[in-house]
């Protein structure tokens, strides 16, 4: 029998793989993309580049992005049945997560290639959002980048370079995290030999859940159930004091500030300023000082910091996205380095095969009794 201390459970601290995409410091808050740091590449890549530079390993030259680009808008038109699928969705009003996960399968019915998967992604979660609203799917526009493309599909107006530039900001920063639940997943199934469309549907799958990737909303609903800065600190205390858990603080990982938080936090500020109302986002920043001493003074040794959710759920929101959306919009991003990932295990060419130990009973025997019915 194997010894109990080989044992990791959830397969923590376990080193499965080797990877050039990322590296998650949790102990000193840094994480590093392609071999640069998120905010270096957040502030100043597209999301066509991002992507480029994971599939990869360096940036595109301008002939070659340019390429690339015109590659993912070519990719964009959604197929017949995969919108008769959405509507079916619709009139069933389910999860927007699983609208996504049932209809990028329908994928396979005109790709499996990488790029079709990309371009198709932000087309299922926009059109799937329309017609939930009892609306018609929007074209996508060839001229578009992929970000503005999503947010013109999203309500058929143009948006203007700062709101564009606000949503690339947020799935630049959130395209590659680590060996995460829903890469793990991807990269198990892209090792059977199994091919892209699969491997990026169970990926969906893993972070449908909410201990992975379904959790921004809640933050965000704390901070509009405080409502004036003048409230939060007795609200957030009666709320650590039931034992509720603050969302949008503490991670698996990081035990210092998530560092895509501070880059949210900056884009956020700028969406809000240009807006001209920093009235939520003056709001969102006292609630966060707030909870952090109150955390500090209830859970001095949880360590217990500032992640992604806090300003993920912000900076969505003041680009219009309703909290149904939040997820599917961080999955549109996350595609891109799950294939990453998929190609990156398929060159190794190595089965994802852990074991397990039997913890159950031994030495049974079938009953008599049984044996001679079955004979009978």
């Amino acid at each position: 029998m194997a010894s109990h201390s080989l044992i990791a459970p959830g397969l923590e601290g376990v080193v499965a793989a080797t990877t050039r995409l990322s590296h998650v410091d949790g102990e000193a808050g840094e994480l590093t993309i392609a071999g640069f740091p998120v905010g270096e590449l957040a502030a100043n890549a597209t999301f066509e580049e991002a992507t480029w530079l994971l599939w990869h390993g360096e940036l595109p030259t301008d002939s070659v992005l340019e390429t690339f680009r015109a590659d993912l808008a070519a990719h964009r038109d959604l197929p017949r049945a995969t919108l008769d699928i959405l509507r079916e969705c619709a009139r069933a009003r389910v999860d927007s997560m699983d609208a996504l996960r049932i209809a990028l399968g329908t994928v396979s019915l005109v790709s499996t290639d990488a790029v079709a998967i990309v371009a198709l992604s932000p087309m299922i979660v926009a059109a799937y959002a329309r017609l939930l609203e009892g609306k018609a799917p929007i074209p996508p526009r060839g001229d578009l980048g992929h970000a503005a493309n999503y947010l013109y599909m999203l309500s058929g107006v143009e948006p203007d370079a700062e709101r564009a530039r606000a949503l690339e900001t947020y799935l630049i920063t959130v395209i590659d995290h680590g060996l995460n639940a829903s890469t793990f997943t991807c990269r198990v199934i892209i090792s059977t030999g199994s091919d892209l469309v699969s491997a990026v549907v169970g990926a969906v799958g893993a972070l449908k859940g909410p201990l992975h990737g379904g959790a921004p909303g809640p933050a965000l609903e704390t901070v509009f159930e405080i409502g004036e800065a003048s409230r939060a600190e007795r609200v957030l205390r009666a709320k650590i004091e039931a034992g509720e858990r603050l969302m949008g603080f503490g991670h698996r990982v990081y035990k210092v500030r998530d560092p895509r938080a501070d880059v949210l936090a900056a884009a956020a500020e700028r969406l809000f300023t240009r807006a001209g109302d920093m009235g939520l986002y003056t709001l969102a920043r006292h609630v966060e000082r707030t909870a952090l001493g109150l955390l500090e003074e209830y859970k001095p040794d949880r360590r217990l910091k500032t992640n992604v959710e806090f300003y993920t759920a912000l900076l969505l929101h003041g680009l219009g996205l309703d909290v149904p959306l939040f997820t599917p919009t961080f999955a549109i991003s996350r595609v891109s380095g799950w294939i990453a990932h998929a190609l990156e295990q398929r060159a190794a060419s190595r089965l994802i095969r852990p074991k397990s130990e039997y913890v159950g009973p031994r030495g049974r025997r079938w009953p008599k009794h049984a044996a001679a019915a079955s004979e009978r």
